[in-house]
């Protein structure tokens, strides 16, 4: 008798899905029919001969994680200001899945170091893309050129349970004098718990821009201006609004104004896959 797997793996497995994340997503949102009745969870336990229908657009054309339409929508924002990514080595901090990856990798890079505390969890469809360098069970804020063969063109990160503020030094450090850094502001993560709201949500528009002008300055301390910043298109799991950051050697300091003014518009949308621009995880801290 053949035997039962996960219906997120059986997904991802037939490639009906380029992740379990995606997967679980897909199930989620009823778009994946078990049997001829949409599946209720995720880790349902099927046979491969099942039948398995996913309604709706081919989801392998999607990110392999919600996330990428975060960097996608930055990357769009910050796209008229000279931000490419075509040609480029990138440093992806804090993989997790891949989203960021993959959105580096449809935009053009050359080459995306994906580095991650965690283990497993890149989806597979970029695991084994050989533009793709993984480095797994790796801390961040110890990462060095050294560890990943060289310094890059472009720096991004999404990284959870530690302030971007302790990880830039590592950051800047990989990346090229010349280089830019697009990385993710959370709030939640960078005012202190003690100022974060019910349900681990910073909804306080003064302590969200405190939060940006914080990063902008401790990277102001290492020679980094900011190009740049927008609001992430989508929120976090739990509804936090959180920020992108443009950081250059030669761009400005931050305009505290201009900063506040981001914040307090918020998301402005985002675009699709096919609108993405040509040119998750968790670090805990060590």
């Amino acid at each position: 008798m053949a035997r039962r797997t996960r219906l997120d793996a059986e997904l991802v497995r037939r490639g009906l899905a380029r992740s379990r994340e995606q997967a679980a997503a897909l199930v989620e949102a009823g778009r994946v029919q078990l049997r001829g009745v949409p599946a209720r969870k995720a880790a349902a336990m099927v046979d491969p001969a099942d039948p398995l229908l996913v309604t709706g657009e081919d989801p392998t054309t999607e990110y392999v994680s919600r996330g990428g339409h975060k960097l996608a929508g930055a990357l769009a924002a910050f796209a008229p200001g000279g931000l490419g990514v075509t040609g480029r080595r990138c440093l992806d901090a804090g993989a997790s899945t891949g989203g960021f990856t993959d959105v580096l990798l449809r935009a053009g890079a050359a080459e995306v170091v994906a580095v991650d505390v965690g283990y497993g969890q890149l989806a597979w469809s970029l695991r084994n893309d050989v533009r793709v360098r993984v480095f797994e069970r790796t801390n961040v804020r110890t990462l060095t050129p050294e560890v990943i063969d060289g310094a890059v063109d472009l720096t991004v990160a999404d990284l959870s349970f530690i302030s971007l503020r302790l990880v830039l030094p590592a950051l800047a450090g990989c990346t090229r004098p010349d280089g830019d850094l697009a990385l993710m502001v959370k709030p939640q993560f960078e005012v202190g718990k003690e100022r974060v709201g019910a349900g681990g949500v910073v909804r306080d528009p003064a302590l969200r821009a405190e939060a940006v002008l914080d990063v902008a300055t401790a990277a102001a301390q290492l020679g980094l201006g900011l190009a740049d910043v927008a609001a992430s298109p989508l929120p976090g799991p739990s509804g936090n609004v959180e920020f992108f950051v443009w950081l250059r050697r030669d761009a400005p300091a931050a305009d505290p104004e201009r900063v506040r003014a981001v914040v307090a518009a918020g998301p402005q949308g985002f675009p699709s896959p096919a609108e993405a621009p040509d040119s998750a995880s968790e670090e805990v801290p060590g």
